[in-house]
């Protein structure tokens, strides 16, 4: 499989940045697109030419790690899945595929498709954990906790932090993100102690980070390679209004 890239090349965050196009030739159809990327660096660093420059770490879906915009669509477009997840027998040979880095005020550019997603760190230094005197506290596991609520949680705990919801969001709204870790938090008996406070503090560095705001596009469901829904983020405005009142 022989693939035309044209690849943004940035050398930091006050470069304006360019796309430059390079040949892919060679390619196995059952390599990951991470790999597919090593491949045409390897060949790059033969040439003397200085290599792509993206984030990458557990390569399995897990990490968040791999935030690529591959032909417009952040992680490729393919549902459920990660860039690092995604496979080259998706394309045909001769395709030619554009890369870009995620595009938001609040993940400035590192390097070439490299961005510093540290704001969603923040959010989640804000609130986004449990409190719980040592000591006498009990085992989790020995909470009853329905099956219904605790299923709930997970699917929202399942959010790994990539950043795809508010790269494809036209208004790089984080809230899907943000939602996720309100609602599996709040779901819980541990969490609910802390429930107003949390998701007081996780909005207010959500809007101090330079996220914009939810006007139900739905963009950000549907790239989520976790496939979390946008009822977190009602269950969230639901959350942060009971705050409020309270």
């Amino acid at each position: 499989m022989n693939l035309t890239l044209r690849v943004w090349r940035q050398k930091n965050s006050q470069d304006k940045g360019h796309l430059e196009i390079y040949q892919a030739n060679d390619i196995n159809e059952d390599m990951s697109f991470l790999e597919m990327l090593d491949v045409v660096n390897e060949d790059l660093i033969k040439k003397d030419i200085e290599p792509i420059h993206f984030d990458h770490d557990c390569r399995e879906g897990i990490c968040g790690a791999c935030s690529l915009v591959i032909n417009g669509i952040p992680h490729g477009g393919k549902k459920g899945c990660t860039t690092c997840e995604l496979r080259m027998r998706n394309f045909k040979d001769g395709d030619t595929i554009t890369i870009e880095p995620f595009r938001a005020k609040a993940f400035p550019v590192i390097r070439d498709l490299m961005v510093d997603r540290s704001s969603l760190d923040r959010v989640m230094q804000a609130g986004g954990f449990v409190s719980v005197n040592t000591g006498g506290v009990p085992d989790a596991n020995a909470i009853p906790i329905h099956k219904e609520i605790s299923d709930k949680a997970m699917d929202a705990a399942a959010c790994i932090g990539c950043g795809a919801c508010v790269a494809a969001c036209p208004n790089a709204s984080a809230m899907l993100f943000v939602s996720a870790k309100v609602s599996h938090l709040a779901t819980l008996p541990q969490g609910k102690v802390e429930r107003e406070q949390r998701v007081r503090k996780m909005v207010a560095q959500m809007d101090i980070e330079g996220f914009g705001n939810c006007t139900n596009y739905y963009e950000c469901e549907a790239v989520c390679p976790k496939e979390i829904s946008v009822k977190s983020i009602a269950m969230m405005n639901r959350e942060y209004m009971r705050a409020l009142v309270k």
